[in-house]
């Protein structure tokens, strides 16, 4: 009875770690599959991440850019929108885990991240 006891306890704070990581969490896709997507969703915002510098030297037609060093306390004035879909990439993928985190923890709620520049089959403009 003792072990029923201590493996509902666990099983409940199990649950409570899952919905509070939930509430700040953001989906993570591959470049393919955001091609996909991008295809057939209607109203959706991409986001570059990387410098203004970076972006500059060549970035996804059609993307914004926000540096992921700028995402701080204040949802940015270029994403009014929290339940917007945001795509998010950078060059290699590590800021843009770093922005869609953030981003999720501001009450975004439609974040979904596929990595880097460097791995973007499709087309790069300048």
């Amino acid at each position: 009875m003792k072990c029923i006891r201590i493996a509902l306890l666990a099983g409940l704070l199990l649950l409570g770690c899952g919905t509070a990581q939930e509430a700040h969490s953001y989906r993570q896709i591959d470049a393919e599959t955001a091609i996909e997507w991008m295809e057939r969703e209607t109203n959706y915002v991409l986001l570059d991440v990387r410098t203004q510098q970076e972006y500059d030297d060549g970035h996804i037609p059609g993307a914004i850019c926000i540096p992921n060093e700028t995402i701080k306390d204040e949802k940015p004035d270029a994403l009014p929108d929290k339940e917007q879909m945001i795509f998010v990439y950078c060059r290699s993928g590590n800021r843009s885990k770093q922005a869609a985190g953030k981003l999720a923890a501001l009450g975004y709620t439609n974040v979904v991240e596929f990595g880097g520049i460097i791995d973007w089959p499709g087309e790069v403009t300048r």
